[in-house]
């Protein structure tokens, strides 16, 4: 089982699997899933992603120019798919444990 993911790292993830994704469109989309709660820089999230392709979980899926300018557009690899889901399972099993600690501070109705 993979280390847990930082959470940057988790919506990188998380973005791509919504299909491939160009960097400004990936930071568009990492803001969106953390209601702003993370922002992304472009240098931390093209060095995230480097990282990310070191490590075979992300790959480029194609290029492109726009308007005179090059875009990669990145997806998950299988690799990818499989940590983001153990990711997600690791973040439930934890949520649950919380909640039902939490269901016990509850003042109990008769």
């Amino acid at each position: 089982m993979p280390p847990p993911m930082r959470e940057p790292t988790f919506l990188i993830l998380t973005a791509l699997a919504a299909g491939p994704r160009y960097g400004y469109a990936i930071i568009q989309d990492v803001t969106t899933l953390s209601q702003g709660r993370t922002s992304l820089l472009p240098g931390t999230l093209y060095t995230a992603l480097d990282r990310l392709a070191a490590q075979g979980l992300v790959e480029l899926d194609r290029e492109e120019t726009v308007d005179g300018r090059l875009r990669r557009y990145y997806r998950l690899t299988p690799d990818g798919v499989a940590d983001l889901q153990a990711e997600t399972a690791r973040l439930r099993d934890l949520t649950t444990a919380a909640e039902h600690r939490l269901r016990a501070l509850r003042p109990r109705t008769a």
